[in-house]
């Protein structure tokens, strides 16, 4: 069985992103463990969550509101990763490598906002 929030691309997207970061917060120094490194979590866990909710909601404007909190929670993840780079806690590589997935997870986003706009008028 699979609920209707799985079917999402941008959904599917954003497991994706919540991978790759848990991935590059494990190299973060262990004093980072309560700071940066949690707060990049929580934030790309955010952004997968607040798609799932969304897309349970009933009214278009409601989904709308929550698409656009996985928005902020998506920009919150690319801010954070910079940090960690100006920081030393990853390098410029592994940061691009990961704006890259938040790139098409923006994209798949605003496009599924979009359409969503659209059903408003």
């Amino acid at each position: 069985m699979e609920f209707g929030f799985e079917k999402l691309v941008v959904w599917q997207k954003s497991r994706i992103l919540v991978k790759e970061v848990y991935e590059v917060v494990k190299d973060f120094p262990i004093e980072e463990k309560y700071g940066l490194s949690d707060q990049l979590r929580r934030a790309v866990i955010s952004v997968a969550s607040n798609i799932a909710e969304g897309s349970g909601r009933l009214s278009v404007r409601d989904k709308i509101n929550f698409c656009q909190m996985a928005y902020a929670s998506l920009m919150e993840v690319a801010a954070q990763l910079v940090l960690a780079e100006d920081l030393g806690f990853i390098d410029k590589q592994r940061n691009q490598e990961v704006r890259v997935t938040i790139d098409e997870v923006e994209r798949v986003l605003c496009g599924f906002y979009n359409f969503l706009k659209q059903q408003l008028s």
